[in-house]
């Protein structure tokens, strides 16, 4: 069976399980359950062996019952009616105890199948497949495919944690990360950041046996406070043979903004949660929830602020090596926002060279109203002068035009980009904007003309914007309809933003 067979078969199910309440989000949240016991089950067979240890059903309090049946998918798939439900229910809290990956998969796991006969046909579903047979690669699709489905059920809100993966393969073909190598994600959602790493350094490089064990075991940290998103990435990675399935968690539940681990990587790629400010909800003396900004107050970052897209900027900053590269999507404000604003920037140009900015067009994420950008930077060492000198904008964004359904981005939309961005010499660039092809989309400006700029505004743009002018050549109504619905959210967002100031609540 094909994985477009598989994906179209499992999402079928979906389809199903939604007439009876079962929300796509919470359908894929009990495929990632099953699925991993089904696949530890065929670990502990030969040829492989494994001897994977399962704990018997737990007691409220957390202890082994002495002759409880075993959690594993051998008891589950021989259970049918009532009985398939009560031991289901049971089995996630029990596992939800335990420690390592095993504990961090099933987190606060609850059985939202309640319908024992629909829950019975999704076990037969996955037990009639052979998954540690199949190819990494074939696994790791089917379940690409089913997030992705996932992220365009808008209402559920999981759009929020998927990156757009053509984005992320053209950011990563830029950076071009390299074995041995560490990789941070502080906002990994579903992991599409290290799976495109993965792929690029198992691509371009002939791995030795130290590489691959690296690879598999060492690259990758990230931070996901969102405990079923978190799950979706430790089962997206497990599923691409990264980690192992009775070893501990890469991933943590941490906060990453709440203070400095310590850690520090060689590349960051990351796509911060959008949403400018960070809160927490608190009662107040009338008993009422009000919202409250919350700021980090960190020694290491160079302004305090609510700003969460400014906060996780400077904890990128501090996370990289001396040595370190970043590529990290964020949103406009950060290119021309005042006050905090302004000092990061400042800041981030004297401490690393931010040698090029990619401007996104709209229609490309689940979020609406959002305008994005690419960050690349690498870090310093410790300088009286600028680190950087020159800053190079790709504008991908006027003119353009992409929906998230009928014409979605695609690598070969971007990969004028990643030419000209010269990633096997950067130091090597042409820009195609001249006086006399003032419509080339790749352009520099000097570290001392964007000091010179109000606030050292790093929003820069250049080219006309042809809806403007040409009336005859105007994009689909569709097009044009989600332009105008993004633009207004966008400008909505900003209001609210200042009401918020003006206010001094969220």
């Amino acid at each position: 069976m094909t994985d477009s067979t598989i994906i179209s078969k499992i999402w079928n199910l979906a389809g199903v399980l939604r007439d009876d309440g079962v929300g796509y989000g919470d359908y894929l949240e009990q495929i990632t359950y099953l699925l991993f016991l089904k696949m530890a089950d065929e670990l502990n067979k030969p040829p492989y062996n494994k001897g994977l240890q399962f704990p018997r059903l737990k007691d409220v309090e957390g202890n082994e019952i002495k002759d409880g049946e075993i959690c594993d998918w051998e008891t589950l798939s021989s259970k049918r009616g009532a009985e398939l439900e009560s031991f289901y229910s049971q089995l996630l809290r029990s596992l939800s105890t335990e420690k390592g990956m095993l504990g961090q998969i099933f987190t606060k796991s609850q059985n939202k199948i309640q319908d024992p006969a629909k829950l019975s046909r999704v076990i037969n579903m996955i037990d009639e497949e052979q998954w540690s047979m199949m190819g990494a690669d074939i696994k790791g699709k089917i379940y690409e495919g089913l997030l992705e489905k996932n992220a365009e059920d808008t209402k559920s809100g999981a759009g929020q944690y998927f990156t757009p993966r053509a984005l992320i393969k053209t950011m990563v073909a830029c950076v071009q990360p390299k074995p041995l190598k560490t990789i941070a994600d502080p906002a990994c959602g579903t992991g599409g950041f290290f799976l495109a790493a993965y792929d690029w350094i198992v691509a371009n490089n002939q791995l030795d046996r130290e590489e691959k064990e690296f690879l598999k075991n060492d690259t990758f940290h990230g931070n996901e406070i969102v405990a079923n998103t978190r799950r979706m990435c430790l089962m997206n990675m497990y599923l691409h043979n990264i980690g192992e399935i009775d070893g501990m968690s890469f991933i943590s539940s941490n906060d990453a903004l709440v203070s400095d681990d310590g850690s520090r990587y060689d590349y960051v790629l990351a796509n911060p949660p959008f949403g400018k400010k960070s809160s927490m909800t608190i009662t107040n003396e009338q008993g009422e929830a009000e919202k409250e900004d919350l700021s980090y107050n960190r020694q290491d970052f160079w302004e305090t602020t609510s700003n969460k897209q400014l906060n996780f900027l400077q904890h990128i900053k501090t996370q990289l090596k001396i040595t370190g590269e970043a590529a990290v999507v964020l949103p406009d404000n950060v290119l021309f926002e005042g006050g905090a604003g302004e000092e990061v920037r400042k800041q981030l140009m004297l401490t690393t060279d931010l040698h090029t900015i990619l401007r996104l067009p709209t229609g490309l994420f689940y979020a609406h109203g959002v305008k994005a950008n690419v960050l690349f930077f690498d870090n310093k060492p410790a300088s009286k002068e600028a680190q950087t000198k020159e800053v190079w904008i790709y504008d991908y964004r006027t003119n353009i035009h992409h929906t998230l359904k009928k014409k979605q981005m695609t690598t070969t939309d971007l990969a004028d980009f990643v030419k000209l961005y010269n990633p096997d010499n950067r130091h090597k660039r042409t820009e195609t904007w001249s006086e006399e092809n003032p419509d080339g989309r790749w352009r520099k400006y000097a570290y001392e003309e964007i000091l010179a700029r109000d606030k050292t505004n790093l929003d820069i743009f250049w080219l006309k914007d042809k809806s403007l002018t040409d009336l005859d050549n105007l994009p689909d109504p569709d097009i044009l309809a989600g332009e105008i619905i993004e633009n207004l959210e966008s400008g909505l967002s900003s209001f609210k933003g200042i009401m918020e100031t003006i206010n001094g609540e969220i």
